[in-house]
């Protein structure tokens, strides 16, 4: 029973889950100067997209399984794959997570609107634009990920729609200053999916899995993730001069987060082997997280 569940949380992959509260870290932090933060919103807020993170996570795994794609992949093995989980308990694993992340959202959102309904249906058919596109990754024969829209989703969903959503689940108001920090939150987090891509080039392309790694080249997708990381740097900067910080402490911290990702550049640009790409995938992952923890300490005036 211990092995089985243990399988499970393997393929939960709790190693993404700082990466999916990053953006919502921020945004709700965001209010707290305003006098607008609410408990029960932020911990229904977090719940909520680890539901969707591992509800991504198994049909990740399912859909690449029984298509055949994690056969020869260089990562982390894979439940489905590898017949630790068969595809058939994997499928309910992902309805079940497909229910639990929809009474989530509902929950959530009632919390947050009550009787508003605009916001109520609007936020609803969000949540339920998750959930889909969460399973439809790789699952489907038009499954987004095998055509290469997985970058542009990454993006809404991890930067856009969890920095700017979250914050609005407690104000019911557009912040436009986080559109900075929801824009390098989201460049990153395509930087991460990047990553894996170009370690797992020869396999998808072989799977016929048109990543945009696929599509460019190795050499190209090197020049995209410089684009990736050099943008989100300039939206870091700009959002520190936003806030006309005069932390020192601050600024240090946004330098030292610059230097990380200059330095993951120059790492990245000098590897030749594919599976050399895995090494570089946690420094990212932190990078994101610490720079959602810098900017929340900021919000809650501690730094």
């Amino acid at each position: 029973m211990s092995s089985k569940l243990n399988q499970w949380i393997s393929a939960a992959r709790l190693r993404t889950i700082p990466l999916s509260i990053s953006g919502i870290l921020v945004g709700s932090f965001a209010t707290i100067n305003q006098k607008m933060f609410d408990l029960p919103i932020f911990l229904l807020a977090i719940f909520t997209t680890i539901s969707y993170q591992v509800l991504s996570n198994f049909a990740n795994d399912y859909g690449d399984g029984i298509k055949g794609t994690d056969n020869n992949r260089i990562g982390p093995k894979r439940a489905v794959q590898s017949g630790e989980i068969s595809a058939k308990e994997m499928k309910k694993g992902i309805f079940l997570l497909s229910t639990i992340s929809f009474i989530l959202t509902f929950l959530l959102v009632f919390i947050s609107f009550g009787k508003d309904i605009n916001n109520l249906i609007l936020f609803i058919a969000l949540g339920l634009a998750a959930i889909i596109s969460a399973i439809k990754y790789t699952v489907g024969e038009n499954a987004y990920g095998y055509m290469g829209f997985g970058d542009l989703f990454v993006f809404l969903f991890f930067g856009l729609l969890s920095v700017l959503g979250s914050n609005f689940l407690f104000t019911s108001m557009f912040n436009s200053v986080l559109i900075y920090p929801a824009c390098s939150i989201g460049l990153l987090s395509v930087g991460v999916l990047n990553l894996n891509n170009m370690r797992d080039v020869e396999n998808d392309e072989k799977s016929e899995k048109k990543t945009i790694v696929v599509k460019l080249g190795i050499f190209k997708s090197k020049l995209y993730h410089c684009f990736l990381i050099f943008m989100s740097i300039i939206f870091i900067s700009i959002l520190h001069f936003k806030l006309n910080s005069s932390s020192l402490m601050f600024l240090g911290l946004i330098v030292s987060l610059i230097v990380l990702l200059t330095i993951h550049l120059v790492l990245i640009l000098n590897i030749t082997n594919p599976e050399k790409f895995d090494s570089q995938l946690k420094p990212l992952v932190f990078s994101i997280f610490f720079y959602s923890i810098i900017l929340s300490l900021h919000f809650i005036d501690i730094i």
